[in-house]
């Protein structure tokens, strides 16, 4: 079992999106110095839900400041990017980190960021598995051409290969954000290894994992692949004394972060969209991830892992809002949850 955090850069109420991402990077590095296994990183636009925009940029700056740590992107918005563009600074940071990079990609949501970078609605609608095959093609091949639909260019060389890496860690990673059967069989056909929302608990999450299983039979592929992926659950970590407290730190600051983050989402057609209940919201994801004693945090991701068969954990550690809380909060998971898991 590998556990993570997963950083947001969220903007509570009240701070400054500079306050915001200095959380973020404090947080990673204090990662690193408990013993946390991989930091995966958000990508948002245009909106206070998470202040970082581009993952993979973050990412290297997390890459430069740390030694052991894993980070990955979860998820860089397919869609809202040129694969080759993507592939190349996957590879750039695969190679320059000694294979410590991982690269999560996923459709993203129908958002004005299609418009503003000129992608459009089709290619969040019906571009993702071409963008997804050329960015895998790019990571694996010596040089590609494209001839699709969307994007079509004569055959050039890849370089920097992620095979010049100088240590023996094959090719970088690339974990797909599922949300629907579809996406599921998507990930599935490819062999890749799935990121799960926390918005969804174990019972679902078992049954994605199953449904991947059985799709990446159906489609011929290895059995120790299979075997071998690595899925990672997303959630939300709140460690205190009592689980109270751990629920109270999490219900007072969570809801309004939620609010304005998630009101100020736009969507590109003007489509009509549905909000969860902040306050709601909170109180399920307190019930279903790892929120309270250091105990009860290590039973539940057991739990989670002997349910689902996930090996890897993303979890949202930034809940209270502040920078010394969240401190202490991912020190506890390293020093007093990973122990218990053995």
């Amino acid at each position: 079992m590998r556990v993570g955090s997963f950083v947001l850069a969220a903007q509570f109420p009240g701070q400054g999106e500079g306050e915001a991402l200095h959380r973020a990077v404090r947080s990673a590095e204090v990662a690193e110095e408990a013993g946390l296994d991989t930091v995966w990183l958000a990508e948002h636009h245009f909106v206070p839900y998470g202040t970082c925009p581009s993952a993979v940029t973050l990412a290297a700056l997390l890459l430069g400041r740390t030694r052991r740590l894993r980070v990955g992107t979860a998820v860089s918005v397919l869609p809202t990017a040129h694969p080759v563009a993507l592939g190349e600074q996957a590879a750039l940071l695969h190679v320059t980190s000694g294979g410590r990079f991982s690269l999560g990609v996923g459709r993203g949501g129908p958002w004005v960021d299609l418009e503003v970078f000129g992608s459009g609605l089709e290619a969040y609608e019906k571009g993702f598995p071409e963008s997804l095959d050329l960015l895998l093609r790019w990571l694996r091949e010596p040089s590609v051409g494209a001839a699709g639909e969307r994007f079509a260019f004569r055959e050039v060389p890849v370089v920097p290969r992620p095979s010049e890496c100088l240590t023996e860690t094959g090719d970088p990673e690339v974990v797909v954000a599922c949300t629907s059967p579809a996406s599921v069989r998507l990930a599935a056909e490819r062999g890749l290894p799935m990121l799960l929302g926390m918005h969804v608990g174990d019972e679902e999450k078992a049954e994605m994992v199953a449904l991947w299983r059985r799709h990446a039979r159906a489609c011929g592929r290895p059995a120790g692949e299979i075997h071998r992926a690595a899925h990672v659950s997303a959630g939300v970590c709140q460690i205190a004394d009592r689980r109270s407290d751990a629920v109270e730190t999490l219900t007072k600051t969570m809801p309004g972060w939620l609010r304005q983050g998630l009101e100020a989402h736009v969507t590109v057609d003007g489509r009509k969209r549905r909000m969860r209940d902040p306050q709601a919201y909170t109180e399920l994801l307190c019930d279903l991830h790892p929120v309270g004693t250091p105990q009860l945090c290590a039973d539940r991701l057991a739990a989670t892992g002997e349910r689902t068969g996930i090996s890897r954990f993303a979890l949202l550690v930034e809940g209270s809002g502040d920078l010394a809380a969240t401190e202490e909060n991912v020190r506890r998971l390293g020093a007093e949850v990973l122990p218990r898991l053995g």
